[in-house]
């Protein structure tokens, strides 16, 4: 199975696709909630579905895999799975969480999970045992968590408009960042490399930082902050190759950004790494940045990312997106139902996927040709 492509969303399924054909090969009932995310692990085996309450882990090569109905009976077929089925049923249920469950993320070795609530905490999950192993709280609704490629720190933020990085060895919050005080920070991404961080938050704003690594300790560096969209930003993106950077929005649209590590926007204060340490973006006397890059025919900003392509075809909010492992693909999930692979040269859909009877909010892709 060297593609796995993943939608869910508020119909209470979970459907897995053949990527390039479109066909829906397996439907999982989550009678639950809704599903907010989805996150395939590195090594392909499992799947972490996150819900209102708890999160279910399943296996992605079920081993006795029930026949998905045709097209035309799907309406009729939505909950005809039945509960005892092995391909339906989660390996493991993780409670713990008190309200909806808003990130999702594997250890790179899959020995533990981590998540997000807007119950306020972010939590780290065993994965074999299902039991909590850290807490953090946030004193927020928290939005999004994503782990830092050396599996040592996470980065998360919150609707008071924080984004925090915990340092899992001293088990502690060693940096806070505010963007912009009060605005909820939607979304967060870390570089594949672990050279960048991106923020985005409900004015559509986008903030970069370069993250330097010495010594075991983290330093912040801003590097620019731009308008990407003129409403909420859903989800925000780097690309595996770390050239792109991703933006979903409530304007029914999704935006590429060329990634432009030397960028100097001249936003806040070098960060000398202290724990005690926040940064405060904005504010008075601070410029207010009008768009990144000629989108609808504004200049583009000193020192914001340059505007590569407008995905534009969704007749919804977008919620989320996924890179595809060469960076040259992007699927995206929508409130219109449908989720759409787009290939980015040529800024076109080569595949729609449909199946979804009510609005498609969360997509997982992993296309490497190994686990990782």
């Amino acid at each position: 199975m060297s593609v796995i492509l993943c939608t869910a969303g508020y119909d209470h399924t979970i459907r897995f696709w053949e990527a390039l054909s479109g066909i829906c090969t397996r439907q999982i009932n989550f009678s639950d909630s809704q599903i907010n995310r989805l996150c395939i692990s590195p090594d392909k085996k499992y799947l972490a579905a996150a819900g209102h309450h708890t999160v279910k882990l399943y296996l992605v090569k079920s081993p006795n895999p029930s026949p998905y109905p045709p097209s035309s009976n799907q309406s009729s077929n939505n909950n005809s799975s039945s509960n005892n089925n092995s391909d339906t049923n989660p390996i493991l249920t993780f409670t713990g969480h008190g309200s909806n469950i808003t990130g999702v993320g594997f250890h790179i070795d899959t020995k533990w999970m981590v998540t997000s609530s807007e119950d306020g905490t972010v939590k780290i999950w065993d994965v074999r045992s299902g039991s909590i192993q850290r807490n953090y709280p946030h004193g927020s609704p928290v939005n999004d968590v994503v782990i830092h490629p050396n599996q040592g720190e996470l980065i998360s933020c919150d609707r008071a408009g924080n984004v925090r990085i915990w340092d899992l060895g001293e088990n502690k919050c060693s940096h806070q960042l505010i963007p912009e005080e009060e605005v909820s920070v939607s979304s967060v991404s870390v570089a594949s490399d672990g050279s960048l961080l991106a923020a985005g938050n409900n004015k559509g704003n986008v903030y970069v930082w370069r993250m330097v690594q010495m010594k075991d300790i983290t330093s912040l560096v801003p590097v620019c902050r731009f308008q990407a969209h003129q409403t909420y930003i859903t989800r925000v993106l780097l690309s595996p190759d770390v050239k792109h950077l991703a933006t979903c929005s409530a304007d029914h649209m999704v935006r590429i950004w060329a990634v432009d590590a030397s960028a100097t926007g001249g936003f806040g204060d070098e960060d000398d790494g202290s724990p005690s340490n926040s940064q405060q973006f904005g504010g008075k006397g601070q410029k207010e940045v009008v768009y990144g890059a000629g989108v609808n025919g504004g200049p583009r900003e000193p020192g914001a990312f340059p505007l590569e392509a407008t995905l534009q075809g969704h007749q919804r909010w977008v919620w989320d997106c996924a890179f595809s492992a060469d960076s040259a693909y992007l699927v995206t999930a929508c409130s219109d139902h449908f989720a759409r692979l787009w290939e980015l040269n040529s800024q076109s859909v080569i595949r729609q996927y449909n199946g979804h009877h009510r609005g498609a909010v969360c997509v997982a892709l992993n296309d490497y040709s190994e686990g990782r």
